[in-house]
């Protein structure tokens, strides 16, 4: 017990540190997202076909989270909130690190928790923890591994900014001092550049 409290304060404390730096450098981006098929909260198909064209935010949480979750998840309801706020067409995407306890019926309670908003945001699952680990440190450079020493699942706290294209092109801090009006701002950057055809 007191290992786990351990490693927790631990991971909270260095995310708290990592939060108070210096934003993370977008200059080496432009990543391409590896085409997928999951499952969303409804238990249907949902995949990088169905975001073509349009400006998205993904993130890595899981429900049985005890720690960076719980704020990367109230960042992302006050994002979309400010997204709607600001007349931003964006979509919302969480891939769950823990997809054995994350069905489809625990990610639309989860996300029913934090009133989201499902027809622009999507909680996935449906593959296998290999699967998302190998997807999450592909695409996203981003690592996922379980924690030996408790139930927990270690991930990334980054929010991504992908655009129609499906290229990865900026990432942001999304547990502690997220940068809201920034997000918003490259969102609506990109939509323009689109509009215009450039």
């Amino acid at each position: 017990m007191k290992r786990r409290i351990l490693a927790i304060l631990l991971a909270s404390f260095t995310l708290l540190i990592a939060g108070c730096g210096k934003p993370p450098d977008n200059s080496k981006l432009n990543w391409p997202v590896e085409d997928f098929t999951f499952i969303n909260q409804e238990g249907q198909n949902f995949g990088l076909a169905d975001l073509k064209g349009k400006v998205w935010i993904a993130d890595f949480v899981f429900t049985n989270c005890v720690t960076v979750c719980l704020p990367m998840t109230s960042n992302l309801a006050i994002l979309q909130q400010k997204f709607r706020e600001a007349g931003v067409d964006a979509e919302i995407v969480s891939f769950s690190v823990d997809p054995d306890r994350d069905t489809p019926e625990v990610l639309k309670a989860y996300g029913q928790n934090y009133e989201a908003d499902f027809t622009n945001w999507h909680f996935l699952t449906g593959y296998t923890q290999e699967e998302i680990k190998k997807f999450s440190e592909g695409t996203f450079r981003s690592t996922v591994q379980n924690d030996p020493g408790s139930d927990q699942v270690i991930h990334g706290t980054a929010f991504y900014l992908v655009n129609p294209s499906g290229v990865i092109v900026s990432r942001y801090e999304g547990a502690y001092n997220t940068p809201f009006e920034q997000i918003i701002k490259d969102a609506k950057a990109i939509l323009a550049k689109e509009k215009s055809g450039k």
